[in-house]
């Protein structure tokens, strides 16, 4: 997932996208874990979506604490 489609999402919406994320994550180590996953390379690049999202809901939370 784009960096820049992520920093146009609301709060709320990346903290959904971050559920789905989590979510995805969990059913694709299951896929594994019974050998039904094709492409191991996924796991890593959900893991990777998951951390672009908690950095830009972090870098949101600094700003806003920087401000007031």
């Amino acid at each position: 997932m784009k960096v820049s489609k992520l920093q146009d999402m609301t709060d709320d919406e990346l903290k959904d996208q971050l559920k789905n994320l989590k979510q995805e994550l969990f059913n694709l180590r299951f896929q594994s874990a019974t050998g039904q996953l094709g492409d191991v390379m996924v796991i890593m690049k959900t893991k990777k979506d998951i951390a672009r999202v908690k950095t830009i809901l972090r870098q949101r939370e600094l700003k806003s604490a920087a401000q007031s």
